[in-house]
């Protein structure tokens, strides 16, 4: 999309300047990315992210309007934690980049969640693409570096010292994301500490900063709970489910009550149908649904042909929904002709002062296979894995 910046974007490519591109986030945190780093970001158009931000706002609204005892219904009962909130503090929301049957390029809703994404990686990342390709600067994210930081630190810090801020993650060390962490770090001043690294007296969490038992006021949440019962041995001396004396940024019970759980409930134009695997009816075809997981992360169970067979052998079904199928248009060309697919995610903060989330930065994955995860695509592929998009006008 918008060709005179696919066109010049291509002509300006090089190896070099890839790898130029991935040295410029290795010199800023210290570590390459896990994950592939794609060679070109998206280029969207004005009218595209109209779309975007207008299904996005319906979206916010639906959830919204719903009562609290729907939102609450989907949180398991083995994963409720204590003191919850009245909004999440992150939302971000996933669409496919599609094209209708008028062959006009629009959004679809993929899956959304009320869970930190890469945040500070992201905004360095867009930097990166503006160094490396300066007629890109033109087109960069609005917000200015300064008004970024305060507002993530406003919302993460708040009035708390730094030092008695942690981001949380089990074995951060060895997760993906891991260069987020880092960023993090760098642009807030916390620190990073690893769940069973955490100590606890009484309703008090602590951890060991610089020689020193340091009090915890606020987490920056990056543990998605529901997968600690996984990790087998695994040895902490708190668990999130006790009334612990900590702010939690966001709160754990938001990842389930914004996830697929609200799929079947939203309704838009660029809102695939979906139901909930006890409720599929008869009259739907299952060849044209995806089969997903409800609380799985990174595509992660998710099955792009299910079955009769495949779904009567499911027993929680209630855990479990079927999302109408979408085509992915591939329209990003790549240097040899060849055309790649994408979605992209949008990056909201929830202050809370705030009756809406403030849309902060954008997220973009790029592939050549059936499921836009790296893992799937071949491995000498080009133009796919972490991207970032810019838009302009047509």
């Amino acid at each position: 999309m918008i060709s005179k910046y696919r066109k010049q974007f291509n002509q300006e490519f090089s190896q070099e300047k890839y790898a130029q591109l991935k040295e410029y986030l290795k010199q800023k945190s210290g570590l390459e990315p896990a994950f592939r780093i794609s060679e070109s970001p998206l280029f969207l158009t004005k009218d595209f992210e109209t779309k975007l931000t207008g299904a996005s706002n319906s979206i916010i609204n639906q959830i919204k309007n719903l009562s609290p005892d729907v939102l609450q219904r989907a949180v398991p009962d083995n994963c409720r934690v204590p003191n919850d909130t009245d909004k999440p503090h992150f939302f971000t929301i996933d669409f496919g980049i599609c094209k209708n049957k008028n062959g006009e390029i629009e959004p679809q809703l993929i899956e959304l969640q009320a869970f930190p994404s890469l945040y500070a990686f992201q905004r360095v990342f867009e930097d990166a693409f503006c160094e490396i390709y300066p007629f890109l600067s033109e087109l960069r994210n609005t917000i200015s570096p300064e008004a970024f930081k305060n507002q993530l630190n406003d919302l993460i810090v708040g009035n708390e010292n730094p030092e008695n801020v942690i981001l949380l993650e089990i074995y951060p060390e060895k997760q993906k994301t891991a260069i987020d962490f880092i960023l993090t770090e760098k642009l807030l001043g916390i620190k990073t500490v690893c769940l069973t690294k955490v100590k606890k007296n009484g309703r008090k969490l602590y951890y060991e900063n610089e020689g020193q038992l340091t009090e915890i006021k606020r987490i920056y949440n990056r543990v998605i709970f529901d997968e600690l019962d996984r990790i087998p041995d695994l040895k902490t001396e708190f668990d999130f489910r006790e009334d612990i004396d900590v702010k939690w940024i966001t709160h754990p019970n938001w990842f389930f009550k914004i996830s697929k759980f609200l799929l079947p409930l939203l309704q838009h134009q660029f809102v695939p149908k979906s139901y909930f695997l006890h409720e599929f009816p008869e009259t739907e075809d299952l060849k044209n649904f995806v089969l997903k997981p409800l609380f799985s992360f990174a595509g992660s169970g998710v099955n792009l042909n299910p079955t009769k067979e495949i779904t009567d052998t499911i027993e929680d079904k209630q855990n479990y929904i079927l999302q109408r199928k979408v085509e992915y248009a591939p329209i990003f060309e790549d240097i040899n002709g060849d055309f790649s697919k994408a979605e992209i995610r949008l990056l909201y903060i929830w202050p809370e002062n705030s009756d809406r989330p403030v849309l902060m930065e954008n997220l973009a994955r790029m592939t050549k296979a059936a499921m836009v995860n790296v893992d799937f695509n071949k491995k000498d592929a080009i133009w796919i894995g972490s991207s970032n998009a810019f838009f302009a006008e047509e």
